[in-house]
């Protein structure tokens, strides 16, 4: 399964259903959408796709070979299967569902804690900031498009 800004939007989808449902925030059910969209630019800075991998594996291919000297199939190379590689390894391999952790699981979390109380689509947070970013932690690691 290959990751892409969908799958940010599907973790923004699950994870503003779970508040909701747990009754940690209130917002315009109408505006919905466009907070799931914010949200899922606020997770690309946490995470990492496939998609964002590959494009950096192609970038540092042609900044080591330069772009002339880069064949037709790169995707299919050694040397991007290399960078790709050592990109990946670089996150330590962690990743939740196909999404490789920028930063840690707690930053993370208290990124979307901020986030909500700073977004103009959340009407009210309720609980602290400890609680929310408690609730957030397990509830990010347990994300998977199979459940989603």
């Amino acid at each position: 399964m290959k990751t892409d800004f969908e799958t940010l939007k599907a973790l923004a989808s699950y994870t503003i259903n779970h508040l909701k449902e747990k009754g940690m925030i209130e917002f315009d059910v109408s505006q919905r959408l466009e907070l799931i969209d914010a949200l899922a630019v606020e997770y690309n800075v946490s995470f990492a796709t496939d998609e964002d991998i590959k494009e950096q594996a192609i970038e540092e291919v042609e900044d080591k070979y330069g772009a002339d000297n880069v064949p037709d199939n790169l995707t299919e190379s050694e040397m991007y299967n290399h960078a790709r590689k050592e990109i990946i390894k670089s996150f330590n391999g962690e990743n939740i569902s196909g999404l490789y952790l920028v930063e840690s699981l707690h930053d993370t979390a208290k990124r979307v804690n901020n986030f909500l109380n700073e977004s103009e689509l959340i009407e009210d947070v309720f609980g602290t900031d400890d609680e929310v970013i408690q609730y957030l932690v397990p509830m990010i690691r347990a994300f998977s498009l199979k459940r989603g």
